[in-house]
């Protein structure tokens, strides 16, 4: 999967996803647990958005994607914001950085996208070993209910100016979705199709949680997806803050 055509749509279908309201959520986080400026890794950057606001927050950010196509376009961005970001093209359980960072965000359900549970174990034991003692690992997942419930095996239509975009959903019975992804560009009196498929995995919070134990992190909070209540049975989306040991 290499996300390359999906890159040219991505800030199309993410343009209501609130980025800004993540950020600020995100660094009032890290302020509350001693982290108000530092290194801060993006774990599946993107094309960048989140990257730039944390950068603007006052954090040296190294943004981390498997996609080259996401990274240009989140180098594309930071030049023309005159913002300077570090960005590798790493897969996730490869990442090799050149030294500790104090902290590591994963937004937009990054760690769904993750082939297996052994995978999520391996990149959350390479965001240890890389980050320092006391650091902290804020990561949001879509969650079982999610999955089981509103992604499902349902379609969704999604349509701007140019682009008109189909999304086809499978449910499986270990709580993955494979999803398509048909894009339709205007191009001229015709339209360019273009095809994006991945699957997601959704992972319980325990076993979430025993990953991150065994990678040496404890953790502190399980929140519902922006606000400072406890995760629950019909939360959508889950954000884990976890301290390093």
């Amino acid at each position: 999967m290499s996300y390359d055509i999906f890159s040219n749509y991505y800030d199309l279908l993410m343009q209501n996803a609130g980025y800004s309201e993540r950020a600020n959520r995100y660094r009032k986080i890290l302020i509350d647990n001693g982290i108000e400026s530092g290194i801060l890794l993006d774990l599946g950057c993107g094309t960048g958005t989140m990257s730039l606001l944390m950068a603007k927050n006052g954090y040296e950010v190294i943004g981390v994607d498997s996609s080259v196509g996401m990274l240009m376009k989140a180098k594309e961005k930071a030049n023309k914001e005159n913002v300077d970001l570090l960005l590798l093209n790493q897969d996730m359980e490869e990442l090799d950085l050149y030294g500790t960072v104090d902290c590591t965000i994963s937004a937009f359900d990054c760690i769904n996208h993750l082939d297996s549970l052994n995978t999520v174990k391996k990149v959350f034991e390479k965001v240890s070993l890389f980050t320092v003692p006391g650091g902290v690992f804020i990561f949001d997942v879509n969650t079982v209910f999610k999955h089981r419930n509103i992604l499902a095996d349902n379609s969704y239509i999604f349509e701007s100016q140019n682009v008109f975009c189909a999304w086809q959903n499978s449910l499986n019975e270990d709580n993955s979705v494979d999803i398509t992804l048909d894009f339709f560009e205007k191009s001229g009196n015709s339209y360019k199709r273009e095809t994006e498929c991945f699957s997601e995995i959704a992972f319980s919070a325990e076993e979430l949680t025993s990953a991150l134990d065994y990678a040496g992190f404890d953790v502190k909070s399980i929140f519902d997806d922006l606000t400072d209540n406890p995760v629950n049975e019909t939360s959508q989306k889950a954000v884990f803050v976890a301290v390093k040991r």
